[in-house]
């Protein structure tokens, strides 16, 4: 039997940006200002206050990501309670907490989260009409992984 999560309209948004991509993000999000404002966002310090201050509307603010925002944000992930990744990452510059970007990408994935990792992305997936509307996302089956013995 197929398992799904149903994604609201309203979706739960996790807004992520490396130091060097903050001002792409600020850029995107005034531009998507409108459509922004009919979700509930998330986003890891800095960029959450960046948000606030911008769009003029309430995010929920995490940890910053090396400590630990991206881990919060892979349990809200983990947890059901993300419906979308958007993370500006920079791909030119290795950072401490590699490993923890890494991690909440794979948990995206895991979980068939929708995510975009660049503006050309997050436009594509913003305009998608399935971003404001009721969507039943396909859960993927762990059950044999979970059932092996180790």
């Amino acid at each position: 039997m197929v398992q799904t999560k149903t994604l609201q309209a309203r979706k739960r948004i996790a807004l992520i940006a490396h130091d060097h991509k903050k001002a792409e993000l600020m850029e995107w999000a005034v531009y998507n200002k409108t459509v922004l404002k009919r979700h509930e966002l998330y986003a890891t310090g800095t960029t959450g206050k960046l948000l606030e201050d911008t769009l003029d509307v309430s995010v929920r603010k995490l940890l910053s990501g090396p400590l630990g925002g991206d881990q919060q944000i892979g349990a809200l992930v983990a947890e059901g309670k993300i419906d979308v990744i958007i993370f500006f990452w920079d791909p030119m510059e290795a950072l401490p907490h590699d490993p923890d970007i890494k991690a909440l990408l794979r948990l995206g994935v895991v979980w068939n989260i929708p995510m975009a990792s660049n503006r050309a992305s997050a436009d594509f997936l913003l305009t998608s009409p399935l971003m404001h509307q009721e969507y039943d996302a396909i859960l993927p089956d762990y059950g044999q992984y979970l059932g092996r013995k180790v």
